[in-house]
């Protein structure tokens, strides 16, 4: 495998925490007009914000900040009980425009080189597939990138993440809205890592986590509902989640 990565350091890094594991990537989406646009920006002191990599639709690959170091990309974060996840995990800007400057789907020359890209990063650190996650994953409540149009299944067919193969799907029919009837949804978000409360109605909160999960792992239906399809996917993932 090889993967040419260009230097461009962007100041906006620090050191990580003494004894914290580098054990998780986080995947976003620029969301801004051009990739010229979103570089500059994650190397401008004034922003504060960064990332390690930045991948462009081309498939060049530009590492802003080193591995060793803690780039500022995931803000307040959670997942799988760990917070402010900028200190355990490596982030990757992937250039497109974004849902609100012209969301489109993401170049397979891109996709490409996110895949050799992340396969490299497991070369030098023990990042377990579940732990490949997206900016909404672990910031439900702020965050839609990389969003539903990004190719999870096939990442995920080329060795990087989480997919699960040959579910069927039940569509959006009879979806759970009592507190008893989301117990179970809600045990198998946590399960997978999302933070999630154990009990409650379909409140606001479990419909940003469940849209997080659909733009992951059922990216045809983001509704925020626990329909048939979404819990037999919920469950197939979980499910994968408990295998390691």
């Amino acid at each position: 495998m090889s993967l040419a990565v260009r230097e461009l350091p962007s100041p906006n890094q620090d050191d990580r925490p003494d004894g914290t594991p580098i054990d998780m990537i986080v995947l976003h989406y620029t969301g801004m007009r051009s990739a010229a646009e979103a570089i500059g920006r994650l190397r401008d002191p004034a922003a504060r914000v960064s990332a390690h990599y930045v991948v462009d639709e081309d498939g060049s690959v530009l590492r802003l900040v080193a591995e060793p170091r803690r780039a500022w990309h995931a803000g307040v974060s959670c997942w799988r009980g760990h917070r402010g996840l900028n200190d355990r995990s490596i982030g990757i800007e992937i250039v497109n425009p974004g849902h609100e400057w012209g969301y489109r789907d993401f170049p397979v020359l891109q996709l490409a080189a996110v895949c050799d890209l992340c396969l490299s990063i497991f070369s030098r650190h023990r990042i377990p597939q579940r732990n490949v996650v997206a900016h909404s994953d672990v910031a439900p409540d702020r965050k839609e990138d990389p969003g539903e149009k990004f190719d999870w299944e096939q990442l995920a067919r080329s060795g990087v993440g989480l997919w699960p193969h040959g579910t069927p799907d039940a569509g959006t029919a009879n979806p759970r809205r009592d507190a008893a009837g989301l117990a179970p949804v809600r045990a198998a978000l946590a399960e997978i890592g999302y933070e999630v409360a154990p009990h409650g109605p379909l409140d606001p909160a479990l419909a940003a986590v469940l849209r997080a999960f659909q733009r992951h792992w059922r990216g045809e239906a983001v509704t925020g509902q626990a329909d048939a399809g979404t819990v037999l996917r919920l469950a197939a993932v979980a499910a994968l989640v408990c295998r390691g």
